[in-house]
């Protein structure tokens, strides 16, 4: 089978759809498909400029010269090729194969959404509104879709206008090994990379700085544990360099020397801090899928997460739930309270209590096999191209 997957621009520095992309694509290959990835070529975007006018060079690069190169390169495959659109963000390049062979993988509507202010949290300006809808006209034409989630595929359907030939699930595979080890080993390990005393253990969120990842929340809940519980384990924050509104929380807090930005971390301090916690704290309040959710679980760590779909698809009955964080002031503080309620209950499980929550979270990443991801999406292409070839 030939596949042709479209991807996001290198230039614009993505890191999970590249990742994702790149998984597709190796995934293929090793079962012998050939493979081709096209994506735009900096152009324009590489011109000095400042920030905000690259964006709209980088457009020009995307939307104006990349469609002419595709429509000249398709000429040149044969009838039978796939064209897959990794992401459903790629939708302004749909209509450029509509009448092909073709799949739209979906990750999360969470900007479409925003556009349509459906999300209070993350208002959306004039020009970004246009900009999705942009995206939702082009992902609208296809007609062959697959889902990260059931909660992304829900939110599909309310998109588009005209039932699909075909919209499917599949669960993405952790597109890297994560295993369970010894806590006291990887505590040691973990010390000598991030230079901290915490042989003790510690609590763990792992995410970045996008609205719906509630990093702000994660310090609010330990605010309230640390106050409630009379404990004093620290706070570890893996990602990136926190926003102004998060540092200003930061600031705040009367345990802040206890918490700690772990920033621009390597593949191998991740897997540490996963296998070392105590508990992973996750409070999202949105997710397409949730990533780090199977990431601990694999590792052996026990979870806290929200008890919001698609949290809830990934973490099933294996983990400890929260309520999103509300909006309101006032309710906020109650929220951080009951849920480092949640999280103390947690800590304080009894050994035997403590390897069965392991065990169930263990057992339970086992379904997002990278393989078993992949020997899904590929029958699903082969049914797809073969559908064209009968109509």
């Amino acid at each position: 089978m030939k596949i042709v997957f479209f991807a996001h621009p290198t230039f614009l520095n993505h890191q999970s759809m590249p990742r994702f992309a790149k998984m597709l694509a190796e995934g293929m290959k090793a079962r012998h498909h050939e493979v081709e990835i096209w994506s735009p070529k900096e152009y324009f975007h590489k011109f000095p400029l400042k920030e905000n006018l690259k964006k709209w060079m980088g457009y020009i690069d995307q939307y104006l010269i990349f469609p002419v190169q595709v429509r000249r390169k398709k000429k040149a495959l044969p009838r039978e090729t796939l064209f897959v659109f990794t992401d459903h963000a790629l939708g302004p390049w749909v209509k450029l194969v509509a009448d092909k062979p073709h799949v739209v993988h979906c990750h999360d509507f969470l900007a479409q959404r925003s556009a349509l202010n459906e999300i209070e949290e993350n208002k959306t300006s004039w020009t970004g509104k246009q900009y999705q809808a942009l995206i939702r006209n082009g992902y609208s034409t296809g007609k062959n879709f697959i889902s990260v989630s059931e909660k992304t595929k829900q939110d599909l359907s309310k998109f588009i206008k005209v039932n699909p030939a075909r919209s499917e699930v599949v669960y993405n595979g952790l597109n890297q090994q994560f295993l369970p080890h010894d806590a006291d080993n990887a505590r040691k390990l973990l010390s000598k990379e991030i230079n901290l005393q915490i042989g003790d253990g510690y609590i763990l969120h792992v995410g970045g700085n996008q609205w719906y990842k509630n990093r702000i929340g994660v310090i609010e809940i330990y605010n309230a544990w640390r106050k409630t519980s009379g404990a004093a384990l620290p706070l570890l924050l893996v990602g990136q360099a926190p926003l102004s509104a998060l540092e200003k929380v930061f600031e705040a807090s009367p345990f802040k020397s206890d918490i700690h930005f772990i920033k621009n971390a390597s593949d191998n301090i991740v897997k540490l801090a996963y296998c070392g916690a105590r508990a992973f704290l996750f409070p999202s309040l949105a997710e397409g899928f949730g990533w780090p959710i199977a990431e601990a679980m694999a590792s052996g760590c026990p979870v806290i997460t929200t008890h919001e779909a698609p949290m809830t698809e990934v973490a099933g009955k294996a983990a400890y739930y929260i309520s999103k964080r509300p909006t309101e002031g006032e309710q906020v503080e109650k929220w951080a309270f009951k849920s480092a309620a949640v999280l103390q209950q947690l800590l304080t499980l009894q050994p035997e209590e403590r390897k069965k929550m392991i065990k169930k979270g263990i057992d339970n990443a086992k379904r997002f096999d990278k393989n078993l991801a992949l020997d899904n999406i590929e029958q699903i292409y082969i049914e797809i191209l073969h559908s064209y070839k009968n109509s």
